[in-house]
């Protein structure tokens, strides 16, 4: 006893109608093949569910049963249908993201701006997150997707390089650093450094090391994944218009930032009125924090107060600005940090979260893309 929605809709709108041929001109159907279609529901459930005459039709008492549980049916699955449509093209839904702290307040507004010009009914939940949580939001389904630093490979998660970006200075407009146009690492060692719990300095105290031991044995610094693809006038042109504001996303939680700092081992050959210090100086670079605190907004308050210096990521320009700082190129080398958009592993995202996904692609990649990002190669 399987009857059909087809039947199902020809039952309520005789029901509605009170007459086969209304009936059928609602269905956009012969009255003929409305009477059909009732005679078919009839015979599927063994009863009778509309008395016939001549002049009217009227409802068995199965038929009043029948009349307002199928008009429920139908009704909710066509408000299901037209909602599924409106997704599907992008007329409405909600896109489900987590990212760091730091990234919530500074990039991802930008993003969201941007989008709902083009996508104004398409709502986003932006959940601001512990730099460690981001991808536990995502596995637990709380999330469509999440953005983070590059993580050791989880087997639930799919990982695709959304930017890379570069380690820079941030230091106050009057400090003695201030005056040159860019920085070496050994630079920073003069000063008291402001940096992240966690794995943000361990990785990067790391990746010096293995790049100073490089140097030593004369190796190219290319090795643990590291690139080396990007020319100095790229890097030129993106750094020096951007010089007074960025920071990285190392503010968050437990963890912060700490993925694997990256650098692409080439040697800088540019002067600025200082000596150029070149990767096999990182030997004599002894980087010890003077401060450690748990959030990046924390370290820039410091910095501001004059207690020391700090390295961030290029993305949050508009809250480095705030707090009256300067961002400086770091060279020799150039460290740089990788961010994936992590995905749940053989499941699929909703259409609208899919194209928020190649919005922030597209965004990321523009040529006037404030984030001043690298985009993978």
């Amino acid at each position: 006893m399987n009857p059909t929605l087809r039947q199902m809709r020809a039952f309520v709108a005789l029901a509605k109608t009170g007459n086969f041929t209304l009936a059928a001109q609602y269905m956009h159907v012969t009255q003929s093949a409305l009477s059909g279609l009732i005679k078919e529901l009839e015979q599927t459930l063994g009863v009778r569910v509309v008395d016939r005459n001549t002049r009217r039709i009227a409802l068995t008492e199965t038929g009043n049963e029948l009349y307002p549980l199928f008009s429920q049916m139908i009704d909710d699955l066509d408000r299901a249908l037209t909602n599924i449509a409106d997704q599907a093209q992008l007329r409405k839904g909600i896109v489900r993201v987590a990212v760091p702290q730091l990234m919530a307040c500074t990039l991802l507004p930008q993003v969201i701006a941007a989008w709902r010009t083009r996508y104004p009914d398409i709502g986003i939940s932006l959940s601001d997150s512990p730099v460690e949580a981001v991808t536990t939001r995502v596995l637990s389904g709380e999330t469509d997707f999440g953005i983070g630093p590059e993580r050791d490979g989880a087997p639930q998660l799919e990982a695709r390089e959304l930017m890379e970006m570069p380690f820079e200075a941030v230091v106050p407009h009057d400090h003695p650093l201030a005056k040159h146009s860019r920085l070496g690492w050994s630079d920073l060692a003069a000063h008291p450094l402001i940096s992240l719990r966690g794995q943000f300095t361990e990785r990067l105290l790391a990746d010096m090391a293995r790049r100073s031991a490089g140097a030593k044995g004369g190796g190219t610094g290319t090795d643990d994944g590291v690139r080396d693809d990007r020319s100095d006038a790229g890097r030129d042109g993106r750094s020096d218009g951007r010089s007074d504001g960025r920071s990285n996303d190392g503010s968050d939680g437990r963890n912060n930032d700490g993925s694997d700092g990256r650098s692409n081992g080439r040697t800088n050959g540019r002067s600025d009125g200082r000596s150029n210090i070149r990767t096999a100086d990182l030997r004599d670079v002894a980087l010890r924090p003077a401060h450690e605190v748990t959030y990046m907004t924390t370290a820039l308050a410091m910095v501001a107060s004059g207690l020391g210096v700090t390295v961030c990521m290029p993305y949050a320009a508009p809250l480095v600005r705030l707090h009256g700082l300067r961002m400086l190129p770091l060279d020799a080398p150039v460290l740089t940090r990788r961010f994936f958009v992590y995905t749940r592993e053989q499941r699929s995202v909703s259409p609208a979260a899919a194209a928020f996904i190649a919005f922030l692609f597209d965004w990321v990649g523009a040529a006037d893309n404030p984030a001043g990002a690298l985009r993978p190669r």
